[in-house]
This record gives C-alpha cells, structure tokens and sequence, in this order.
C-alpha cells in the first residue's frame, strides 16, 4: 500500500518529463563485454527498453560479446571492431574473466585497471560521448564451482570498487551489476529456495532472470528515468492520458488508446529462474524503470475493478486514487505479443552483430599494413564492410518495424 500511495509523489517530481538520460539525439549505444554479453539476453532487453519504453525513435544498438574475453582482449579491438558502429554511448562490462576464478590479489586489480583504462582512453578516442562502466556482475552462492562463491564474489566486488572509480574519474555513469545481482540473490533465494539460481546453472551465466538484473543496472546507468507514461480516468469527467498514449475512444469509465511507447513485458512463469518474471519480486525493475500509471477519479465506492486487456483485478480506493502501476499489478498485458516478437527480432539481429564480428570484422585489423601499401586491397576490405552493414541494416529496419502503436483498453467498474 504505501509503494501504490508513494507513486505520485514520484511522479510529480518528473512530470512524465524523461529525466536527462545519458542518450543523446540519435544516440548509438555499443553494449560491449565478455561471453555474459554474448549471451544476447540483457544486450536484448537493453535494446528493446531502449527503442520501445522511451518513446524515442532515434536510437541505434550494436552488442559487442565476446566470449571468455577480458578487459585486455577488447582494448585490443576497440578500434577496429567499434569502427563499423561509430558509436556515441557504450556501456562496459568486463570483470568476470579478469578476476582469474581465484582469490583477489593487489595484482589482479592492477591489472583490471590497467586495461579498464585502456579501454576507457579507446573509447574517447572513438568519440563516445558516454559510457556506463558496468561492474562485473556475481557468481551464483550455490551452483559456482569454480571456486569458493564467497571468495569469488568478494575478488569481483574489489573489481566493483575499481570500475566505480573509473567511472568518477572520467567523468561517465557507474552501473553497479554487482551489487544488484547480490542484492537480488539474498533475497530471492530464502524464497524461492537455494535451487533458484541468480546467477545461472553454471553459477556465472544468468539466465533471463539474472540477465534483467543486469539490464536494469546499465538502464540506471544510463539515467533513464523509468516513466512509460500516466492515464487518468474520471468516472462522469474527462479522461487523459500523457504523451506516447493517444486516446483514440472514450466512455463511461473507459478509454482505448493507441500506444507508441510500451511498457516492458516478462514472461508468465513467477518461480523459475529462467523467467524474468521470478526475480521481480527482488528487485525495483518496475518500480524503477517501468511506471505505466492508471489513476481513477471520481470513484463513488470504496473497490473497483480494472480491466486492462484480457485480465481483470480488483483494487481498493485508495490504491487507485493514488495510482497503480499497470504493468507491475497484471500478470498479463495488451503488449505481451508486440514486446515477444520485438525480442525476437533483436535476437536475430543481435546474433548476426556477433557472427559479423567475430567471423569478419574482427580479422581486419590483421591486414592493416597491407592495407596502407595495397590500395586495392584496402578497397576490398571496404567493399567486405559495406556488404555486411548492408545486411545489419536490413536486420535493424526488421526490428525498427516492430516498434509501433498497440491498440489497448482500459476500463473501470465500480
């Protein structure tokens, strides 16, 4: 009750105004990292928050995993590998490998650091703008084998500490995946039980749980502000609704809108860790960064029920004078099926990002110097490249077409 009483409160702060975030007009985020962020999970729940849950139609994702790479190994191919996207943000996250699966040492910090600044020097000389410097996430407190859990998390929390000082030195965003994972994972477990793995089967690849963990920590690193918008229905008055919502039908307690920005979707199952919908109950993902808010005025009785959709639940006066938050309160929503095929839509562009890179684009910074003696050579490399971006480009304008108004409605009957 009182995170339902506290929501306009947030709300009045913001207006439904987007905070400034850390994207700037027609922003190209690169998501870079090791095999975590080859995993192609938070890289696609990033991008479709990105493109669909802000409303903005001028931002452009490229994911960069690199499986079993260390902070090292991506300085090395910065600049050839970035030079395809020319990107403006990034987010980082690199930590799991550079720990070494052992006992944290003054050395391994020296060495993560060292190559975290090489990085970080690589991006400005890139021409990010920005970049959110991710920690490295967690190992699972039961099913990491590799090494002692306790251990092993504690290595990676130094490192935490390391790329949070980057991060003020050079002036970027800090996002704290550790610490989120952690947070989560203590409290998820006693209630789901020690079987419930955060931090994936393996102890160290999340599944989609875990993966919504760490796009919520670079989404907040990336300062997005959380509002997907506010509808407000007076019964016997005029209702409204904010922008990227157009009422297109109204009646008595009642309004149809056409939606170009959505909320974020999970899935239905709320036990298992390979559902994103489990861990939600342990963290502030909707609280934080998914407030799609319904008010109802004028109500004339102390219940009522609100139908959005297929479902129907009933809530209290208050609550909704107040304001529920849509997408956290039903289990099911009238963009479930436009956000599935989104994703999969990410997904397949996403895999090609990687075959494109590591299959080819990678391979060019071997052929630099026949490059500067062979111009013809040169020239074929660069035909190669605008034939690969020819096809990423097909691939992003087949995900660019999923983004579009959902039809919805939402009634109240008292």
């Amino acid at each position: 009750m009182l995170r339902q009483l506290l929501l306009p409160l947030v709300l009045l702060g913001t207006s439904l105004a987007h905070a400034e975030s850390l994207l700037p007009a027609n922003a190209r985020v690169a998501i870079i990292g090791d095999s975590i962020t080859e995993q192609k999970l938070y890289s696609k729940y990033m991008e479709a928050y990105l493109l669909a849950c802000t409303g903005r139609q001028d931002i452009q994702v490229f994911q960069f995993g690199w499986s079993g790479e260390r902070a090292s190994g991506f300085a090395a191919r910065l600049k050839n590998d970035l030079s395809v996207f020319n990107p403006t943000v990034a987010t980082t996250c690199y930590g799991m490998n550079d720990g070494q699966y052992t006992t944290y040492t003054d050395a391994i910090g020296a060495e993560y650091e060292k190559n975290m600044r090489l990085v970080m020097d690589g991006l400005k000389d890139m021409g990010v703008q920005h970049v959110a410097v991710g920690s490295p996430g967690a190992v699972d407190t039961k099913f990491f084998t590799r090494f002692e859990p306790a251990i092993y998390n504690d290595n990676l929390a130094h490192l935490r500490d390391i790329a949070q000082k980057l991060a003020a030195e050079t002036g970027h965003s800090f996002a704290n995946v550790h610490d989120t994972m952690i947070d989560a994972m203590a409290k998820a477990k006693p209630v789901l039980g020690q079987d419930y793995d955060v931090c994936g089967p393996d102890g160290f690849h999340p599944g989609p749980n875990g993966h919504l963990l760490m796009a919520e920590a670079f989404l907040k690193g990336l300062k997005l502000d959380g509002n997907i918008g506010q509808i407000t229905i007076h019964l016997g008055g005029e209702s409204t609704a904010s922008e990227g919502h157009q009422i297109t039908a109204r009646a008595p307690g009642s309004v149809t809108l056409a939606s170009t920005t959505w909320p974020f979707c999970f899935d239905a199952d709320p036990k298992a860790s390979t559902s994103t919908r489990s861990i939600l109950p342990f963290t502030r993902f909707n609280q934080d960064l998914n407030r799609y808010i319904l008010t109802v005025n004028g109500l004339t009785k102390d219940k009522a029920k609100v139908t959005w959709g297929s479902e129907t639940k009933e809530f209290a006066k208050a609550q909704l004078e107040a304001g529920i938050n849509l997408p956290a309160e039903f289990a099911t929503t009238p963009f479930d099926t436009a956000f599935a095929d989104l994703i999969n839509a990410i997904g397949s562009k996403q895999a090609y990002e990687t075959t494109m890179i590591k299959n080819l684009i990678t391979h060019f910074r071997t052929y630099a110097p026949e490059s500067e003696t062979d111009p013809e050579f040169k020239n074929a490399l660069e035909v190669l490249k605008k034939k690969v971006l020819a096809k990423h480009a097909k691939y992003a304008s087949n995900v660019r077409k999923r983004v579009k108004a959902v039809t919805h409605t939402v009634s109240v009957a008292e």
